[in-house]
């Protein structure tokens, strides 16, 4: 083993070794200290806009993102420069390119060429269409559980009534609602009025890319109670008295509005009226209360007239008989034949004797 030691072949070999070992250690603790000194910084500059050239004027592009993220890598003065200054540019350019779907490439400039620069997404699918502009009705719409029981939606308009929707052809075809959504608190009770943007969806209920002008309108909401007509019916009572025959009732309104809850208004067929026939004693008017139902709160009409034909029937006069002399003054009674005997014989001979003298003298 010392003789080993004492070759100096040996001796150069394992110098060479630990020459080899020191070499790759220092190496590797530099190694960061080296890139340092190189001077090298890598960067990404987020949500960097997107610029497109074509003819905005009759055409539309979709597809396009609307920003991209930029890497960049190079010497760290530069790098820091594009990052604060921003002063380049990422773009499109389809003004050469037909109606229909590309697939085309970002471009950038105003980068140094000494940077190495990587885009995000860097190819995209476009799709080129025709520009068309539309007009359409707005629809306002509102959740109906945002008013108070017993009240109901009357109508709702938009001012105006229209807009106009430009965009892609395919876009404009697919439009199956124009909505204004309007919001309130819960317990409406009134109608009032609210500015509300427009939607532009298709059958699915997706938000289409489109423009509209304009982008926002007035909605009108009216709000008032729950109301029903309900007919009127005459239920009689009583009797007309003996002398009058009532030939017919005829009243108005024929139809009243009651208001209230919808569960109880809708459960309600008509509009009983007693008439007390024995109160009908001429042919006139007549006003009757309207009694109010139950659960309902208020109705359109208070009082019903009512128009009584009557015809009164006349006693016949029985004839009168005489009840003493006064009323019939009576005749003196005829005179008899003894009483014409009587006085032809005391006309005659006053002194002649009567029999019964005659009678007594014998």
């Amino acid at each position: 083993m010392d003789k080993m030691m004492d070759s100096p072949w040996v001796l150069r070999i394992i110098a060479l070794f630990l020459a080899f070992l020191l070499f790759f250690s220092v190496r590797t603790e530099l190694s960061p200290i080296s890139k340092t000194t190189t001077n090298e910084q890598t960067d990404v500059i987020r949500d960097v806009p997107v610029d497109v050239y074509y003819d905005n004027e009759n055409l539309i592009v979709s597809g396009l993102p609307e920003t991209v993220d930029v890497t960049i890598e190079g010497p760290m003065p530069l790098v820091l420069k594009a990052k604060a200054a921003k002063d380049f540019s990422i773009f499109v350019d389809l003004s050469n390119l037909l109606i229909g779907e590309h697939d085309v490439k970002l471009k950038y400039e105003n980068i140094s060429d000494k940077l190495k620069v990587t885009l995000d997404p860097a190819t995209v699918h476009v799709n080129i269409e025709e520009k068309v502009t539309q007009e359409f009705r707005v629809d306002p719409e509102m959740n109906k559980r945002l008013i108070q029981e017993g009240y109901i939606l009357k109508d709702m308009t938009a001012n105006p009534p229209t807009v106009y929707v430009t965009g892609a052809k395919s876009a404009i075809e697919s439009i199956s609602y124009v909505k204004a959504t309007v919001t309130g608190e819960q317990g409406l009770t009134q109608s009032f009025s609210q500015e509300a943007a427009v939607k532009v969806l298709d059958r699915d209920l997706n938000k289409l890319d489109v423009t509209i002008e304009p982008e926002t309108v007035k909605v009108q909401v009216d709000i008032e109670e729950y109301s029903r007509e309900i007919p009127v019916v005459l239920r009689e009572t009583g009797q007309a008295a003996q002398d009058i025959t009532i030939n017919s009732l005829t009243f108005t309104p024929k139809m009243i509005k009651v208001f209230g809850r919808k569960s109880i208004i809708d459960g309600l067929t008509e509009i009983p009226i007693t008439v007390d026939l024995s109160k009908i004693t001429e042919s006139k008017t007549y006003e009757f209360d309207v009694k109010l139902p139950d659960g309902v709160t208020k109705i359109s009409d208070k009082k019903i007239k009512v128009k009584a034909d009557i015809t009164k029937v006349e006693k016949e006069e029985q004839p009168k008989t005489p009840a003493s002399t006064e009323e019939t003054p009576q005749l003196p009674p005829p005179p008899t034949e003894e009483t014409d005997e009587v006085d032809d014989n005391t006309t005659t001979d006053k002194n002649t004797p009567t029999e019964e003298t005659e009678d007594i003298d014998s």
